[in-house]
């Protein structure tokens, strides 16, 4: 027989950023230790509001299987002497409950062995609750105790409800003993709940206002804001975080709108967007669904259905309005500074203690970012915008608007450049240099903006690689994985060809300090290379994933430029589905071996140099000619169309094979042979190493 058990634990107002971890580790927490117990389960459903936190789990059987307890003692020798059990002999026995006559004896040892009925179910939930509590209080760093216990959780505990099936199971914690009896919703719904199964749970907490489901009540509040925001004829911004956030502090949700004054949208939209959702956890609507027009209307998301929503309006309306005053008031006092003079004040940040301040790393972005400009071959007009907008690229950081929203770094510098009528390339660029700022955002629109933003990146990557401050497994302080992975985008969907290898000798030259010898770039080089393959490995093309040996036959090369690589690896991308890729790959492997096979014999490698007049038998000469054809397109970057052609070395490599000795008594003929093999290898590696791949 199985049973559903419910476990809910009551408590106030949780933070929201706890609810939903907290709930996930009641879950882990229970569902893990019935499953050590060897108790089977069926569905496992969490629940989670600001004032509960919940698990129900079907099919839970109210018995532990049978135990088969084994148990091996001491050695023979040391158990029974002259026939007479030892006191570790007895000691084995008591131990195991029985008399020394009822052990018996396997490989040597004292030996115990019996089967034991499993425990009631319902007896082992108090020892899993209590393990997964500690659990839960080990989330929250800051932890609170109440009344004259001592047990922590992050808010004090107001009530224990469990059912197993029909029944109470005996639970306690933080003084409080587990009933039936839960509570709805703390205006709407005060009176106590009694709970007749587990499977009533959320309905019974829905009829007393309560969505318990935190992806139900999200998408509950969802599709209120949608409709109050296509009832102004609006589209509102809905982000992911600022949903989870709202969605943990309601139990019962009910979206309402207000407005705040028509004057505030003389600020930029993004000084809009974080004054209402950082500050307020409003959802801002804007009149296109692309987001570039905001409106004056904002939607709240309140806990009640209140008797007077317009009292309500009003007092959100009062509180957002001093927040919006704050922030035209920054905005107006950086306006009356220029931003050149802003940037003086970077001189007073530190950006690191060895590395200087922002301004010294400001300048260093400038000089760095007009060489990369100049190696893409671009025009002095735009060498000249990358280097104002990288000169100015870190002045918002001394913005009051910043210190209060620093979110809205660059976004604020790119806003105060084109009012004070700097060109779009320089003021966008500024605008977008952080970018991207992590997966699935975009990289800079611009060239402009992509030069400054690869510059900032390979900065702050050379310099912290220097003064020996790299990542480690547990620890990224300085983001530089996430600095890194931007290069590679930029560069590749930027499409750039830039030299990797010199761009970082350039960043590294430019520091004041630390190691910047070719050691250094070298370990940089293999960090940033390493992100590529964490990116495109795995990531699917064509409905294909890219496999970890279509990467390492690309990276095996050696190559610096990462766009070539991706061009590479695009073309072993669709190489590998051919079907010479696995024949060729195998045969490459053979040629391998033979060559160093050869080369250990010899004491050199083959020189490569073939003699035609030596090829007499028809394989040969077939294997030469396709060679020799192959050999016409070297230096050709449609690296697609060589692999395709490169298969064609696959019959004659066979034949080959199939035909000739290649280690033949003569030893003209056999060099010879070594050596037309080491041109085949050699094909095999120019665009990748077809050997790495699977054959």
């Amino acid at each position: 027989m199985s049973r559903t058990l419910l476990i809910e634990v009551g408590t106030e107002d949780l933070p929201a950023r706890y609810v939903l971890p907290l709930a996930d580790a009641l879950r882990d927490g229970i569902t893990q230790g019935l499953s050590s117990r060897g108790l089977a389960m069926g569905e496992v459903l969490r629940y989670a509001t600001p004032r509960r936190l919940a698990v129900l789990v079907t099919a839970v059987p109210e018995q532990q299987p049978d135990q088969q307890i084994v148990r091996s003692g001491p050695a023979l020798k040391a158990a029974v002497k002259d026939g007479q059990p030892t006191p570790a002999g007895l000691g084995f026995a008591k131990s195991c409950g029985v008399d020394f006559g009822a052990l018996g004896e396997r490989d040597g040892k004292l030996h115990f062995e019996k089967r034991a009925p499993g425990a009631a179910t319902a007896d082992l939930l108090q020892a899993i609750f209590t393990d997964t509590l500690k659990q839960m209080d080990q989330l929250v760093p800051k932890r609170m105790r109440w009344g004259s216990g001592e047990a922590t959780f992050v808010r004090p505990v107001t009530w224990l409800a469990a059912l197993f099936g029909t029944d109470v199971p005996p639970l306690q914690a933080f003084g409080l003993t587990a009933d039936r009896i839960t509570y709805g919703h703390r205006f709407h719904a005060p009176l106590a709940i009694t709970l007749d199964s587990p499977e009533s749970y959320a309905e019974r907490l829905f009829k007393a206002k309560v969505i318990a489901d935190p992806e139900a009540r999200k998408t509950h509040i969802a599709a209120q804001i949608n409709a109050e925001a296509q009832a102004l004829g609006g589209h509102a911004r809905v982000t992911e975080d600022l949903l989870d956030e709202v969605a943990a502090l309601v139990e019962w949700p009910v979206a309402i709108t207000g407005y705040f004054e028509a004057r505030f949208l003389e600020l930029p939209p993004e000084v809009i967007v974080a004054t209402v959702e950082t500050n307020q956890r409003y959802f801002t609507v804007f009149e296109d669904a692309g987001q570039t027009r905001l409106t004056s209307a904002f939607i709240t998301v309140i806990n009640i259905e209140s008797r007077d929503v317009t009292q309500v309006v009003a007092g959100n309306e009062r509180v957002v309005r001093p927040r919006l005053s704050d922030a035209a008031f920054f905005f107006d006092q950086d306006r009356a500074i220029a931003l050149d003079v802003h940037a003086q004040g970077l001189a007073r940040i530190t950006f690191q203690q060895a590395l200087g301040t922002v301004a010294d790393k400001q300048a260093r972005i400038a000089t760095l970012a007009a060489a990369l400009a100049r190696d893409t071959g671009a025009s002095d007009q735009r060498v000249a915008d990358v280097q104002r907008a990288a000169a100015l690229c870190k002045a918002d950081l001394v913005t009051k608007m910043v210190f209060e929203f620093p979110e809205l770094q660059g976004l604020m510098g790119g806003d105060y450049a084109r009012r004070s009528g700097a060109p779009e390339s320089v003021w966008r660029a500024i605008r977008e240099h952080y970018l991207p700022t992590q997966q699935g955002t975009p990289i800079p629109s611009t060239a402009e903006g992509q030069m400054v933003a690869l510059a900032d990146k390979l900065d702050s990557l050379a310099g912290i690689f220097a003064i020996g401050q790299k990542p480690t497994a547990s620890k990224d302080p300085y983001a530089l994985r996430r600095a890194a992975l931007g290069v590679l985008r930029i560069l590749i969907e930027g499409d750039w060809s830039l030299d990797l290898g010199q761009a970082l000798q350039l960043a590294l030259d430019a520091q004041p300090a630390g190691d910047r010898s070719p050691k250094t770039r070298a370990e940089l080089l293999d960090f940033i290379l390493e992100r590529l393959r964490a990116y495109r490995v795995g990531a699917t093309v064509d409905g294909r994933a890219i496999t970890p040996e279509a990467f390492e036959a690309v990276r095996t090369l050696g190559g610096t430029r990462p766009l070539d690589l991706e061009h590479r690896l695009q073309a072993v991308h669709q190489f590998v589905v051919l079907p010479a890729a696995p024949h060729l790959a195998a045969a490459n492997k053979r040629i391998r071996n033979v060559l160093r096979q050869a080369a250990e014999r010899d004491g050199h490698a083959p020189d490569g140099k073939v003699d035609p007049q030596r090829l007499t038998h028809t394989s040969e000469q077939a294997l030469w000619t396709t060679v020799e054809a192959l050999e016409q397109r070297k230096g050709d970057t449609d690296y697609a169309e060589r692999l395709l052609d490169l298969a064609n070395l696959r019959d004659p490599v066979d034949d080959f094979f199939e035909a000739v000795m290649v280690n033949d008594d003569d030893a003209a003929i056999r060099q010879n042979r070594l050596a037309l093999l080491t041109r085949v290898d050699t094909l095999c590696r120019e665009v990748a190493d077809i050997s790495q791949l699977p054959g």
